[in-house]
């Protein structure tokens, strides 16, 4: 957490050089940009932004009248519709909450690998196959998962054959509490609506989805993508998601990024705009940044986020920001000054109460809705013709998959031991 950290404002020259200036002038810089036409205006939020964080950028971004925002960093195709409107909740959240498998009887994984992407989660699916005897199938990458599973085959095309009369749909349909889980290996790909609407018909089909028990659940890896969800940090009327944020900044019709800690994307993509980043980490948004704005880290602040069972959760400072790093919600209202669109509340007390007034489901702590009711049913997406390639892993190399971990010296080890099949014995 203290190494490669970002603790003052940077601010490209005209030579191409980053360097540091004051607050002042940073904000300066960026109120310029966003003071231009707004059509020609994006924001992305990364996978660790706190809810704090992407309200007040959210709520600057509209007052501003930009619509092309977006917290699906790896293109996912969930949250909304194809005609532009909100999906339910449920089209987006773990259902059955990560304690459920406990309760389930029959399991499907899509296009997840559990042991990599959520491994304490694998423990509880291994304690259920011991204690309860659950029956596992899986379709994606063939991986040792620590327990027995039937391989159904790797991607689509084993997906559209669970049909009567196959022997895992058959398992499915006869379990009490069936339960299928989907990753953003499914979902983070170009017929990502597709796949997410042929997944949640089957689970309708199977009865997972009924009073008392939801079994239709999507794995998250971002700690900040349900809470994004939630207050609809989506494209607006018109607006343009990621990827089109991206052939827009490539096509010079995206004049201004606006990086909300968004650090896993390839800064070749963001052609010739005027990249504005603020983030803790020294990391690929801040190379390619035009303006730097230092965030604090998520020790450093108290904070919002909502986990992959739509439980929202708060976190309390531990240590003070580095340097002259400021709290992310903090830096959007004073930019918001600059910009002479003043956001109406001065501290995290109301913006708290601000967010939940927007978005109620914020008001609830420690709630795991899905628990209790099988909401709006499926099936969720977009029906469509599904691609030929295999579902693939969403995550790799597990040490290196934010700013924070790829900073550390003991994941870059652990990293290159992991890479090198060094013997378990090396690595631990």
């Amino acid at each position: 957490l203290g190494r490669q950290r970002l603790d003052k404002p940077y601010l490209r020259d005209a030579d191409g050089k980053l360097k540091p200036v004051s607050w002042q002038d940073a904000l300066g810089a960026v109120a310029e940009r966003l003071k231009g036409d707004a059509s020609k205006i994006a924001a992305i939020a990364g996978d660790l932004a706190c809810a704090e964080g992407m309200k007040a950028t959210l709520d600057l971004m509209r007052s501003l009248g930009v619509q092309s925002t977006d917290c699906r960093q790896d293109g996912a195709k969930i949250g909304i519709a194809s005609d532009g409107s909100a999906m339910p909740r449920e089209s987006y959240l773990f259902n059955s909450t990560l304690m459920g498998v406990e309760d389930a009887d029959a399991l499907l994984l899509i296009g997840v690998n559990p042991r990599v992407e959520a491994a304490v989660f694998n423990a509880r699916i291994r304690k259920s196959w011991i204690h309860n005897e659950l029956k596992i199938g899986l379709i994606g990458p063939q991986v040792d998962l620590t327990y027995d599973v039937e391989y159904l085959g790797a991607g689509p095309e084993s997906l559209l054959a669970l049909k009567p009369g196959d022997k895992f749909y058959d398992v499915l349909k006869s379990a009490e509490r069936p339960m299928i889980i989907v990753g953003q290996g499914a979902l983070a790909r170009g017929d990502g609506a597709a796949v997410l609407s042929a997944v949640s018909q089957l689970a309708a089909d199977v009865g997972a989805h009924g009073e008392g028990w939801n079994g239709f659940n999507v794995l998250h890896n971002a700690a900040s993508r349900v809470g994004g969800l939630d207050m609809g940090f989506l494209p607006g009327e018109g607006g343009r998601d990621i990827a089109g944020a991206l052939t827009g900044a490539q096509a010079g019709e995206v004049e201004t990024l606006f990086l909300l800690g968004a650090d896993e994307i390839d800064a070749q993509h963001f052609g010739d705009a005027f990249v504005v980043y603020i983030g803790s980490h020294g990391d690929r948004g801040a190379h390619s940044a035009d303006v730097i704005l230092p965030s604090a880290a998520y020790t450093e602040k108290s904070a919002t986020y909502v986990n992959t069972e739509g439980r929202v959760q708060r976190t309390q400072r531990a240590v003070a920001p580095k340097g002259e790093a400021r709290e992310d919600w903090a830096i959007l209202r004073a930019l918001s000054d600059y910009v002479g669109k003043t956001l109406p509340y001065d501290s995290l007390d109301e913006l708290r109460a601000k967010l939940g007034e927007d978005h109620p489901s914020f008001l609830g702590l420690d709630y795991a809705p899905g628990a209790d009711s099988a909401g709006d049913a499926p099936p969720y997406g977009a029906a469509g013709q599904m691609g030929a390639a295999p579902f693939e892993a969403a995550v790799t190399q597990f040490h290196l998959t934010n700013p924070i971990a790829r900073a550390s010296k003991v994941m870059a080890e652990c990293a290159e031991l992991a890479a090198s099949d060094a013997p378990a014995a090396a690595a631990e």
